[in-house]
């Protein structure tokens, strides 16, 4: 196997993930758990809250598993009261509803506090725990779950070597990869090399049959359905694949308590990267393996993506994500690597000007945006169809990618200031 294949497979090891519940909030209630952990104590006596504009905005309208409750004030204080510091991004996964309750009386007691931080850092989050005296500081910095600093009573017990945190925004960093190596890695490396990614698929397909069994969110999924029950709509490949991505949006966003498969720190990422794969390698009548070297390629074509621009921004990832999705989809249909680049360059041509506006219920209807224009770039590129030289979509796929990549970057942060300042008035 090649050296850098090996990378590649720690790449996507290191940040496609499960994850409970949206990954800003659960970034607080992880912190939280580690700094109580760090004060040996059950229930603090008060927990403060600093978070990035970013992760603050993330996390207004969301709601937190097993709470049935929304934002950063009770994820902190769940995570404190009943969250496993040892679980990472599945820190709530064994939150019982007593927990809740004394995390909510925590809340009415006016001992929980969430503020924004200036910060340049894009996910950022410190957790101040104090109990009988003694106080216990985390920093949570450029990941989820990437703890930078611990101090007790005031004393650094950790800090994280610089040579060896590797944040969500560099984790391609120094690697050699384009489209054309995740390409050729993703349909030639041995098959037991990369058959844990086929957990992507059970974990999303659950969380998917949830949101079309039971009500959560906006329900997308679960409307879709009925529409084709009513003869509305038809039950075909693309509704088919919009209904069941869309319908596992709805269950993670309205707070299930069933763990999805992120992506580069978010689960809706992972869910857009992940289940319209699925269906396709299911239309097509793949076998394992080949649906395996798909969802690499989704999942790995989507975080090489996205390596080219910040990790929290007014750019919803899902357009990046799902370009990817619609490279591996070419892939199970049979066609060539040239279609998957006309494919990814149909997507961002598509939906690139779809904004960030927070986690949400509605970030279903996004992920159903991306992932219907997934199966329209996948359709046009097998007939040889592909956007090229127009707009931002240069004529070759890594020169878009380079222009995405700056798009977001340079222009899109005057954006982000705006949309935070609307939702925060």
């Amino acid at each position: 196997m090649k050296p850098v294949w090996q990378k590649y497979i720690e790449i996507i090891n290191q940040v496609v993930k499960p994850a409970l519940g949206c990954t800003e909030p659960i970034a607080a209630a992880y912190g939280a758990a580690v700094a109580v952990q760090e004060l040996g104590c059950s229930v603090p006596d008060s927990l403060e809250v600093f978070v990035s504009d970013n992760l603050y905005k993330n996390s207004m309208g969301v709601f937190v598993p097993g709470t049935g409750k929304i934002g950063l004030a009770i994820a902190a204080a769940s995570g404190a009261i009943g969250g496993n510091a040892d679980a990472g991004l599945e820190v709530l996964a064994a939150i019982t509803p007593e927990q809740v309750l004394q995390a909510q009386e925590m809340i009415d007691a006016g001992k929980v506090s969430v503020k924004r931080t200036v910060t340049d850092e894009f996910i950022y989050c410190c957790v101040i725990a104090r109990f009988e005296g003694r106080e216990s500081l985390v920093k949570i910095c450029g990941g989820h779950t990437l703890i930078v600093e611990k101090q007790l009573n005031g004393k650094i017990n950790f800090i994280a070597d610089e040579s060896s945190a590797i944040s969500t925004g560099s984790i391609c960093e120094g690697v050699d990869i384009n489209i054309a190596s995740i390409y050729e890695f993703a349909t030639q490396v041995e098959l037991e090399k990369i058959a844990f990614i086929l957990q992507a698929a059970d974990l999303n397909t659950k969380l998917s049959d949830e949101g079309m069994t039971n009500s959560y969110g906006l329900e997308v999924g679960r409307t879709m359905k009925k529409s084709i029950d009513e003869g509305i709509l038809s039950n075909d490949l693309l509704n088919k694949i919009v209904m069941e991505t869309a319908a596992a949006s709805d269950a993670r966003m309205g707070g299930a308590t069933l763990p999805a498969m992120s992506n580069l720190g978010s689960g809706n990422q992972g869910i857009a990267a992940t289940i319209p794969v699925v269906i396709a390698a299911k239309h097509y009548k793949t076998s394992d393996e080949q649906l395996a070297r798909a969802l690499i390629l989704s999942h790995l074509g989507a975080i090489y993506i996205k390596s080219h621009y910040p990790p929290l921004s007014a750019f919803c990832g899902n357009t990046v994500t799902s370009a990817a999705a619609a490279m591996a989809m070419v892939y199970l249909a049979g066609g060539s690597f040239e279609q998957s680049c006309f494919a990814i360059q149909n997507v961002i041509s598509d939906s690139s000007g779809m904004v960030c506006d927070g986690a949400k219920a509605s970030c279903a209807m996004k992920v159903s945006t991306s992932s219907c224009a997934a199966v329209r770039a996948f359709l046009m590129a097998m007939n040889s169809r592909s956007v090229s030289g127009q707009g931002i979509i240069a004529k070759d796929v890594e020169q878009t990618i380079i222009n995405i990549g700056q798009m977001i970057s340079h222009g899109m942060p005057s954006t982000d200031t705006t949309i935070i300042n609307i939702m925060s008035a």
